[in-house]
């Protein structure tokens, strides 16, 4: 009996062995794990300039790629050799064929830009514009380097302070079609119309197309056309730092003033020989910056670019998109004025 029920035991240990053998591995169980923070989607973001070669762009370069190496990004930076809109329209026409996730561009003609902006958001492309403008109609929202009336008031009340408040002025501004340079233009009239600057006059306004060559030889222009000419402003960092040149070369630093738009690096040695004794900017590296999170940010769902909303822009804080009319937009910041009591910090910066 007792073999009997050995032997049982025996062949039913050898059937549980063979069922075991013919039958499929189980699938092992992962270990319970906590739900992971979705990873950000890494983007390519196209920056196209005004023209390569010109030292602000390639400052809001360095913002914009310190902002990707943040965010996970990829830019892609480029520009047409010369500011013209039939170069950037070839180049942005690339990238749409190359399928970038979002194109931001400092537009050389505001109206030109709009059909292929148009284009560029029909293809599910993010278009966005920043330092001067596509007209709305071209572009998703637009990056404005400070306040439009500011910027223009504020080279006026420089030059007027340096010359006495008296005096023939001109202008020598970059491309006759850039949005920014002519709504700062506008505003510098409208400053001129208040009663403290009755003994000004703007005798001139010149267009040196953000080229270095093109720009010193319309400063000179202008000190042979207007002898009496007591000042210029230069809203343009390659025009003011052209017209300085000129101003050096001619002997003219001090008898003829100098202010506008310009970058610390270039324009240190101006301040400190007297050929410049103010001007103004923002930081460039701080506008590429800005311009890459609005990007990264409008890619990522996080505002649509309507007025009202707000985002955080890594070490820049947090901005709110604003309205006027049709035209809506986001401001870096106020300008800042450079002077030889801060030129040389401000120089080793940008």
């Amino acid at each position: 009996m007792k073999h009997r029920m050995i032997f049982a035991l025996l062949a039913m240990a050898t059937v549980v062995a063979l069922l075991a053998a013919c039958a499929p591995p189980a699938t092992p169980v992962a270990p319970q794990q906590a739900p992971a923070e979705k990873a950000a989607k890494g983007y390519k973001i196209a920056i196209v300039v005004k023209n390569l070669g010109n030292p602000f762009f390639e400052a809001v370069n360095r913002g914009a790629q310190e902002a990707a190496k943040e965010l996970g990004d990829e830019i892609i930076f480029q520009g047409p050799a010369t500011p013209t809109a039939e170069g950037q329209i070839e180049i942005i026409d690339a990238l749409i064929a190359q399928k970038v996730d979002a194109i931001a561009v400092s537009a050389n003609d505001p109206d030109a830009l709009v059909p292929v902006g148009k284009k560029a958001m029909d293809a599910g492309i993010v278009m966005i514009s920043f330092d001067s403008g596509i007209a709305p109609a071209g572009r998703q929202l637009h990056i404005s380097q400070a306040d439009m009336e500011t910027i223009g008031r504020v080279q006026v009340q420089m030059i007027a302070e340096q010359i006495g408040y008296e005096g023939q002025i001109a202008i020598l501004s970059a491309a006759s079609t850039m949005t920014n340079q002519n709504t700062w233009i506008e505003w510098m009239k409208e400053e001129l119309k208040d009663p403290k600057y009755s003994k000004m006059e703007l005798v001139a306004i010149v267009y040196g197309d953000d080229l270095r060559e093109k720009s010193y030889n319309e400063a000179q222009g202008l000190f042979k056309s207007y002898p009496d000419l007591k000042g210029i402003i230069s809203p343009t960092t390659v025009g003011i730092a052209a017209t300085a040149r000129a101003l050096q070369d001619a002997g003219l630093c001090g008898k003829i003033k100098l202010t506008g738009l310009g970058l610390p690096s270039e324009m240190a040695e101006y301040v400190k020989n007297g050929c410049c004794e103010e001007f103004a900017l923002w930081n460039p590296v701080d506008l590429g910056y800005l311009t890459a999170y609005v990007a990264h940010r409008m890619l990522a769902g996080e505002i649509t670019g309507k007025a009202g909303e707000t985002f955080e822009a890594g070490r820049l804080g947090e901005y709110t998109i604003q309205v006027d009319g049709d035209d809506v937009y986001i401001v870096l910041g106020p300008p800042f004025r450079f002077n030889a009591e801060n030129i040389d910090e401000w120089a080793k910066v940008y």
